[in-house]
């Protein structure tokens, strides 16, 4: 398998957090790259940061890096390996996971050191 490449979305994320009953705000779908999810205990979005969601909880100053894909649902640790990179670096990450692919968001003012770690590790990192 050829070295994993991740291209750093170009706009800044935040994280919310609602009451698991709440509504999907009709913003959310202003963003470029979005993410809904709902458990009994919470629904998290994630978009950019220039869309404004109500909500009571919400992290921003997050940055995106999109693994290259689609990935393989045969390959394994993928998220595992990158995750652990970053780990051993200090750099707490939010991971998301779609069809064919995989997220990381870091927080912004980790975003250097994460790509030195990253590229430290072999992976190719572009959009920096």
């Amino acid at each position: 398998m050829p070295p994993l490449i991740l291209t750093i979305l170009p706009e800044p994320f935040t994280i919310h957090r609602l009451s698991p009953e709440s509504a999907i705000p009709d913003a959310l779908y202003r963003s470029r790259f979005f993410s809904i999810t709902r458990s009994d205990e919470e629904l998290s979005l994630v978009c950019e940061s220039a869309i404004t969601i109500p909500s009571s909880t919400q992290e921003s100053g997050w940055r995106a890096l999109q693994v290259q894909g689609p990935l393989d649902f045969a390959l394994t640790g993928i998220l595992a390996r990158l995750a652990t990179t970053l780990a051993d670096a200090d750099i707490s990450l939010f991971a998301l996971s779609t069809y064919d692919t995989d997220y990381l968001l870091v927080r912004e003012s980790s975003l250097d050191e994460a790509v030195r770690a990253l590229e430290g590790a072999g992976y190719g990192v572009v959009g920096h």
